[in-house]
């Protein structure tokens, strides 16, 4: 076992640090400033008839599309983040967790533009302009809640001996990896279908899906290492948080982003009451 748990570690470590990187991060962004030029580009010329045949059928002709496409490649980033945040606290994968619900949520309000011709004009579009403003608004609501939410994080749950502290940290890295694993090769499928037109899988909520087993999972591990009922009790409402979000995916607009906001406010209170009753016990 703590043969795999230094090779988990050995892994994880040097991928972290190249992904947290400021030259990587500066590639990435310059690459994501690339992609949106390009895809504004390839439409362009999609919508003169100058793109042959084979690429005009996976090209829109709405310039609002590549808008969705700049803001699905900033929550794909942001995904890749969170995996790298589940060795962490608990806490702080699930409050990464509700940063992109609300990128999520803004992006859907951008996706709506397709629903407009070109210039943008609100007549006939009344129930779109709804929904955008009821995604911008639970987008906002989320983002307010996540900021109270960060400001009473406290580490309260210490593992003392240090051999049990390097095996928790290093199990955690290991559903990391995994994870990491598992959303490669969901995007690649994704990538797939999508280029021969077969079936395509709904992304995030398919990966929200995955992070529900995931926070399970560390639920599970953390009460190996942090049993008292306290933390094993927060742990798993923040799993139920989790389960929230990925509800508030599949509901339809104006209920996913209600739900959404639910979901930050059940976790700000779960904070709330664990730093309120349980803030002068010792682990």
């Amino acid at each position: 076992m703590n043969s795999l748990f230094e090779a988990s570690t050995h892994l994880f470590d040097p991928l972290h640090t190249f992904w947290e990187h400021r030259r990587t991060q500066q590639a990435v962004a310059g690459g994501l400033v690339a992609v949106f030029l390009l895809s504004l580009v390839g439409i362009e010329l999609n919508r003169q008839g100058l793109l042959p045949p084979v690429l005009a059928d996976l090209t829109p002709t709405n310039h609002f599309h590549s808008v969705g496409l700049a803001f699905s490649l900033v929550l794909t980033l942001e995904v890749i983040g969170l995996i790298f945040t589940l060795p962490c606290s608990i806490a702080k994968s699930v409050g990464k967790q509700f940063e992109i619900l609300g990128l999520i949520l803004l992006r859907n309000s951008f996706k709506e533009l397709v629903e407009f011709a070109e210039p943008v004009s609100l007549g006939g579009h009344v129930d779109v302009a709804l929904r955008i403003g009821a995604d911008a608004g639970g987008a906002l609501a989320v983002f307010v809640l996540l900021g109270l939410y960060y400001r009473l994080q406290r580490n309260k749950e210490v593992i003392k001996n240090p051999v049990a502290l390097y095996h928790y940290v290093a199990t955690k890295k290991l559903i990391a990896l995994v994870m990491l694993g598992l959303f490669a090769s969901l995007a690649l499928f994704d990538g797939w279908q999508k280029l021969h037109h077969a079936g395509t899988v709904d992304f995030f909520p398919a990966l929200y899906t995955l992070l529900i087993f995931a926070d399970i999972l560390l639920v599970l591990v953390s009460q190996v290492f942090l049993p008292s009922f306290r933390a094993v009790f927060r742990n798993s409402g923040f799993a139920v948080a989790t389960l929230l979000i990925r509800l508030a995916l599949t509901a339809p607009p104006m209920l996913g982003a209600a739900v959404g906001v639910g979901a930050a406010g059940f976790a700000l209170c779960l904070t709330l009451a664990y730093n309120a009753f349980y803030h002068s016990y010792r682990s």
